[in-house]
């Protein structure tokens, strides 16, 4: 497990950083690391659920 409001803080700031460079991370990526974090998926599956949404 993680602490969430940790979590957060650290979001926001990696969302700030990537915008400067044009870049934005969306809610479902948001919420895809916080499965993966929560041991809901493994990286495997978070691997195909990337490459799923690339394609």
């Amino acid at each position: 497990m993680f602490n969430e409001e940790f979590f957060k803080f650290n979001i926001d700031n990696i969302k700030n950083d990537l915008a400067i460079e044009g870049m934005e991370i969306t809610d479902g990526d948001v919420n895809l690391y916080r499965q993966f974090a929560n041991e809901e998926i493994d990286m495997i599956q978070l691997i195909q659920k990337i490459k799923s949404e690339i394609i």
